[in-house]
């Protein structure tokens, strides 16, 4: 069975850019943090790619939202804005930050790495 990913990205564009990325995977994509929440309570995905500058509700938000839903909830940020809100979103409870831009393979790495890992093991 294919590891279920919630790619969360107010850009349309690059959300679908990244799903093409990560295709050997089941993805659910949203727009927005408050779209994040609903989906991930209702698919219960492996793993979130999370932005963080989003309209409605930022990834900050949605994160501390999603953590409270499922404390294991494995969170990834991916950002262009790594320096800048990147601690945010650890603070907030993401396991690790991906900068954006990135290469297919890097962010296949990644995923993996992540997905293998027991979320015990990321804190």
């Amino acid at each position: 069975m294919k590891a279920k990913i919630l790619l969360v990205d107010d850009d349309e564009l690059l959300r679908g850019i990244l799903a093409s990325m990560l295709s050997s995977y089941t993805i659910i994509e949203a727009g927005n943090g408050k779209e994040a929440v609903e989906l991930y309570k209702l698919h219960k995905p492996d793993l979130v790619l999370m932005d963080i500058m989003m309209p409605v509700m930022d990834g900050v938000a949605a994160t501390k939202e999603i953590l409270k839903e499922n404390p294991d909830a494995k969170i990834l940020a991916i950002t262009a804005f790594a320096p800048i809100r990147g601690k945010e979103m650890l603070d907030a409870g993401a396991i690790d930050i991906i900068s954006k831009p990135i290469t297919r393979r890097r962010l296949n790495e990644i995923v993996q790495r992540f997905l293998e890992m027991p979320k015990a093991a990321t804190k």
